[in-house]
């Protein structure tokens, strides 16, 4: 990732800014970062993964979506994120403030689950935004390292391609972590048939 601004800008600022030229930008702590193009590996894991998000909630009749492109807006209003996969409660899209214009969501209702797939950025993912999504109330946060790209003390000594389901429990994340051909356990779809060998797979 590349740090495009340098001084501090609001999400006012940075959505009025935000250009039409292809590129993917987030707002990392007022600061405007563009986002390094991701790799084929990278985007087949993504497409996997809305794919099977989206067989569940239409076999649940969910009033749920997944948009192409809509931000999260943290609390603080200093960081604002383009997630891989943001899952949408259109039930509660009419109580969000910047959604009808700016395609951006501030409550914690409106998003069931949100997912990244972790690139060589993987401090963002562990750290940033695992610690902003758990401050907003996201019920349910899905990291997918299928690459095995994150520190050790979050994926093993010898690292090991991980996926890791964060469930809110009060206010804080607890921290589910499954590799090779572990059943994933999602509170949001619990009769999710999926393991985690067929996740990391999807790069291949």
């Amino acid at each position: 990732m590349t740090q495009t601004i340098h001084k501090l800008v609001t999400f006012e600022e940075f959505i009025e800014w935000y250009p039409n030229d292809g590129m993917r930008y987030e707002l990392h702590n007022g600061v405007i970062i563009e986002m390094a193009p991701p790799t084929g590996d990278h985007e087949k894991v993504v497409g996997f993964l809305a794919e099977k998000i989206t067989i569940e909630y239409v076999r649940l009749g969910l009033p749920y979506r997944i948009p192409k492109t809509a931000f999260v807006k943290t609390p603080s209003s200093k960081s604002t994120y383009l997630p891989d996969v943001l899952l949408l409660n259109l039930n509660n899209l009419g109580n969000e403030p910047f959604f009808q214009k700016q395609s951006t969501v501030t409550q914690p209702a409106s998003v069931p689950l949100v997912v990244e797939v972790v690139s060589t950025n993987w401090r963002d993912d562990y750290y940033l935004k695992f610690a902003d999504y758990e401050e907003m109330g996201i019920p349910e946060f899905w990291i997918a390292d299928y690459a095995a790209h994150g520190g050790k003390r979050f994926i093993g000594d010898p690292k090991q391609p991980t996926f890791s389901v964060c469930q809110l429990v009060g206010d804080e994340y607890l921290v589910t972590k499954f590799t090779g051909n572990n059943l994933i356990v999602s509170p949001t779809f619990p009769q999710l048939n999926l393991t985690a060998q067929q996740v990391f797979d999807a790069a291949l």
